[in-house]
C-alpha cells in the first residue's frame, strides 16, 4: 500500500533549511515564491500546507479554492494576512511561531534606548554633513537610570535581564508579573501610577488590547518624569502619537524611539521630523537569526502536524487527539467563557488559579480544560495567546495553576470551577453543560446565577431592592440599546444582587458611568465573549 505523502507550498521566502525540515520529516515541497492572488487560487487545491511569511494574503477566496488545505503556518508572529475565521469554518489550522523573534526584538529595544541616550542618529547626520557640533550632543549615561517596563512577559523580561546587565534599575508594571517572579527576575514590581513617576527611561512589550490602548495618553504622559525617555517595539497604538509629539516639542519627554506605529506602513506621522525623535520601519524581528529560527519552528510544527497530527501553536484548534475531541470540545467551550470571565472581573495581581472539576467533567482528560481556562483568562492580556501556549504563558509570569478533580457529583451532573487568587481574595465562578452541550454559568462570586455567556454582556452588582430592573431598563432603553436576556441572582433577600444582561451592542462608557450613578449599584462593568 502506497501511502501520498502530504505536500506544503512555501510561498513567501524563506531560509532554505525550513525546506530541508519538510522533506527530512515526509513531505513533498514546492518553493514558489512571489505569486499573485489569482496565481495562488490557482495552484493552492493541491497542497495539505501552506507555509508564509506577511506578504502571502491567506483571505477567504484562497481558502475557499484551498480543497485540501489542512494548516497554514506562519513564520513570525502577527497573522494579519490570515482570515481565521474563514480557516477555522474550513477546518484548516492556523499556527504561527510566538516567541521565535523574542531575543531579537528584545536587543532592539535596547539598541534604541542607546541611540536616545547618545542621539546617536542626530550625531551621525551632523558629522556626515560635515559639521563637528561636540558641544551639541550631550548624552547621559544608562548605567543607574530606572528603566520602567510596561509588560513583562516574554520579550519585557529579556530586555529586563539585559537593562540588569547594563546596571539600570528595573521596574515594571504588568498585571501578571507576581512577586516570585518579580525576585526571580530581578526587578521590581510597581503600579503604573509609580512607574511613570519613576522611570528614566520607559520601554512597551505588551499586546494592543481594549486596555493597552493609548496607555501612554496625553494624561499619562503628563505624569511621567521631566526628561523621560520613551521607546515602543511592541504595537502601534500604545501611545498617543500626537500626545507624545507635545511632550517632545515641550521639552518634557527628552526623546522618543519607535519601531511601530499606529497605522503602517507609516508614510507619514506627527513625530517625523521632531527633534530627539528617533523611529525604525518595524525592524524588531528583523535579524538573520530570527528570520531562520522562525523559518525552522514554522516547518517543524506543519510537519508534525501533517505527518503525525500533533498540534503546536495553534491560533484556532487546541491540543487534542482525535478520540478526545468530541467528548472535550462543548467542556472547553465552558472553561474558555469561564476563564475569560473571570479575567474581566478580577481585579489586582493573580498570582494563582484553581480549576476544579466534578462529577462527568472529572473522568475527562483535565489539560485541555485547564489550557482553555487559561487561554480565556489570558486572552484578555494577550494577542498571540491561544490553548497551546496559554499554560506556558501562565507559568513564565510565575501563575500558580492547579488542577482538582473531585469524583462526587453535587447538584449538576458536572462542573467546572475556576478560582483566581486576587489581592482582594479568591474569586470563583463556575459553570455546567445543559444536555452536554451548551456552556452555561451557574455561580458567579458565591452567588448562584444561571446565563449564557456570549457576546456583549453587562454585569452589575447592586443592592437587592425594588425598582432597580425597571431604572436600569431605562437607562439602557434610553441610550438605544436593546436587551437580549435578563439574568439574576442574589445572596439574600435586600442583599447583594448580581445583574447579568446580555445587549446588542456594545455599552458606551458614558452610559456605564450612569449606570454606576443609579442608587444602589456597586459595580458595573462591560463584558465580551
Amino acid at each position: 500500500m502506497t501511502t501520498t505523502k502530504p505536500k506544503v507550498l512555501i510561498s513567501d521566502k524563506m531560509d532554505p533549511n525550513a525546506a530541508q525540515i519538510f522533506r527530512e520529516r515526509g513531505c513533498e515541497v514546492d518553493e514558489i515564491t512571489g505569486l499573485k492572488p489569482d496565481e495562488l487560487k490557482q495552484i493552492i487545491g493541491g497542497y495539505d500546507g501552506l507555509a508564509i511569511r506577511s506578504s502571502t494574503k491567506v483571505t477567504k477566496d484562497i481558502l475557499d479554492a484551498a480543497t485540501n488545505l489542512k494548516v497554514v503556518g506562519r513564520a513570525g508572529i502577527g497573522v494579519d494576512n490570515v482570515d481565521i475565521p474563514a480557516a477555522s469554518a474550513k477546518g484548516v489550522v492556523v499556527m504561527n511561531t510566538p516567541f521565535g523573534n523574542s531575543i531579537t526584538t528584545a536587543e532592539h529595544a535596547i539598541a534604541l534606548i542607546f541611540a536616545l541616550a547618545r542621539q546617536l542618529p542626530e550625531a551621525d547626520a551632523s558629522t556626515q554633513s560635515g559639521k563637528w557640533e561636540k558641544n551639541r550632543f550631550m548624552g547621559v549615561e544608562v548605567t543607574g537610570k530606572t528603566l520602567g517596563l510596561i509588560g513583562a512577559g516574554n520579550i519585557g523580561s529579556i530586555v529586563a535581564s539585559r537593562a540588569l546587565g547594563l546596571r539600570m534599575k528595573v521596574i515594571a508594571f504588568d498585571p501578571f508579573l507576581t512577586p516570585e517572579r518579580a525576585v526571580e527576575l530581578g526587578i521590581e514590581k510597581v503600579d503604573l501610577e509609580s512607574l511613570l513617576a519613576r522611570a528614566d527611561f520607559i520601554t512597551l512589550h505588551t499586546p494592543l488590547t481594549e486596555q493597552t490602548r493609548n496607555i501612554l495618553s496625553r494624561e499619562n504622559l503628563a505624569k511621567t518624569k521631566r526628561g523621560v525617555r520613551v521607546v515602543n517595539c511592541a504595537r502601534g497604538g500604545l501611545i498617543d502619537e500626537v500626545a507624545l509629539k507635545e511632550a517632545l516639542d515641550s521639552g518634557h519627554v527628552a526623546g522618543a524611539a519607535l519601531d511601530v506605529f499606529a497605522t503602517e506602513p507609516a508614510k507619514d506621522s506627527p513625530l517625523f521630523g521632531t527633534p530627539n525623535f528617533i523611529c525604525t520601519p518595524h525592524l524588531g524581528a528583523s535579524t538573520t537569526e530570527a528570520q531562520v529560527n522562525v523559518a525552522l519552528q514554522v516547518a517543524e510544527q506543519m510537519a508534525d502536524y501533517l505527518v503525525n497530527g500533533g498540534v503546536t501553536n495553534a491560533l484556532n484548534m487546541p491540543s487534542l487527539s482525535a478520540e478526545e475531541a468530541p467528548k472535550l470540545r462543548p467542556y472547553m467551550a465552558l472553561a474558555e467563557k469561564l476563564g475569560s470571565l473571570v479575567g474581566q472581573l478580577a481585579h489586582g495581581n493573580l498570582d494563582k488559579i484553581s480549576i476544579e472539576v466534578e462529577g462527568a467533567a472529572a473522568q475527562l482528560n483535565p489539560k485541555p480544560i485547564t489550557a482553555a481556562v487559561l487561554a480565556g483568562l489570558m486572552r484578555r492580556y494577550s494577542d498571540t495567546v491561544n490553548m497551546v501556549n496559554a499554560p506556558y504563558l501562565a507559568k513564565e509570569r510565575g501563575l500558580d495553576v492547579r488542577e482538582v478533580r473531585h469524583d462526587r457529583e453535587g447538584v449538576y451532573h458536572t462542573l467546572v470551577r475556576v478560582t483566581v487568587g486576587t489581592s482582594q481574595g479568591d474569586r470563583s465562578v463556575a459553570g455546567t453543560l445543559f444536555g452536554n452541550i451548551s456552556p452555561r454559568l451557574v455561580e458567579i462570586f458565591g452567588i448562584g446565577i444561571e446565563a449564557d455567556l456570549a457576546g456583549h454582556m453587562l454585569y452589575i452588582v447592586n443592592e437587592d431592592a425594588p425598582g432597580f430592573i425597571g431604572r436600569i431598563g431605562t437607562l439602557l432603553g434610553d441610550a438605544g440599546i436593546n436587551i437580549g436576556t435578563f439574568h439574576l441572582g442574589r445572596r439574600d433577600a435586600g442583599g447583594e444582587a448580581v445583574l447579568l444582561l446580555s445587549v446588542d451592542s456594545p455599552v458606551p462608557e458614558t452610559v456605564l458611568q450612569a449606570a454606576c450613578a443609579l442608587p444602589g449599584v456597586r459595580t458595573v462593568k462591560a463584558l465580551a465573549f
